[in-house]
């Protein structure tokens, strides 16, 4: 998964840049998660995971603790996820993972994005077939405390489906069936969790040029700064031209 790990990391990297935006997905994250299995981390799964990575996003404990109160008022209103596809222009695949509280907004939004830059919604369903939905772990090595072939060893059970190992980080991908599970072995082991996510991650990618890609960079931008995205996917190859080109922006 070396590629895909390289499309993870950079496109992890320029969204997790803009702070105020990543506080307000959490804070929805939060939201659905009090909804949907109280406001307990102890017995909420879910909650305990999105409290893992708001604490690696530098969320202040304070406002995490705020976002769960407000979340706990029955007259909040919850939010509805819910995934929109499309192509981008030269045939890049772009998957969208929201939550939002006005459907038809959404969509209107998103399909408007699509337009503007060339590229046109799809179906639900119709790019299912190129990209695989993975659970992604990430723990900081120096929490590792076991020898990495024994922690991989360890993990089978959780469900295991491979294990990327470099200076920054330890990344574990399991299937998306297999997400509580994973999450419940590294508990287990006393391992620290970084951050953890679903993912679609693309089965195969297609190459374009820097001076193509500029209308798909656009049209990522618009749809990671809208409100109601939570994730965007995409099976762009990030060459160094393109990565060059994001940094620069």
């Amino acid at each position: 998964m070396g590629r895909a790990f390289e499309f993870r990391k950079a496109r992890k990297m320029k969204r997790w840049s803009k702070m105020a935006k990543t506080f307000t997905r959490i804070g929805k994250d939060i939201v659905m998660a009090v909804k949907d299995g109280g406001p307990d981390p102890d017995t909420n799964s879910r909650l305990r995971q999105i409290m893992q990575n708001a604490k690696a996003a530098n969320m202040p404990k304070d406002n995490v603790l705020r976002a769960i109160k407000k979340a706990s008022d029955k007259d909040t209103a919850n939010y509805e996820e819910m995934s929109l596809e499309g192509y981008a222009v030269h045939g890049i695949a772009v998957f969208v993972d929201c939550a939002s509280n006005n459907n038809n907004r959404t969509v209107a939004d998103v399909r408007s994005y699509f337009s503007k830059c060339d590229g046109a919604m799809g179906t639900n369903g119709s790019l299912e077939f190129i990209f695989d939905r993975k659970g992604v772990f990430t723990i900081d090595p120096d929490n590792v405390s076991i020898e990495i072939e024994e922690l991989e060893m360890e993990l089978i059970d959780g469900g295991l489906e491979e294990l990327e190992v470099d200076e920054e980080a330890v990344t574990i991908y399991c299937e998306y069936a297999d997400f509580n599970n994973m999450q419940t072995k590294l508990e287990e082991l006393g391992i620290e969790i970084k951050n953890s996510e679903l993912q679609r991650i693309p089965n195969n990618f297609k190459t374009i040029s820097a001076e193509q890609a500029e209308k798909v960079l656009k049209l990522l931008d618009l749809l990671e700064e809208n409100d109601d995205v939570q994730q965007v996917f995409h099976n762009m190859e990030l060459t160094e031209e393109i990565l060059t080109a994001m940094d620069s922006e």
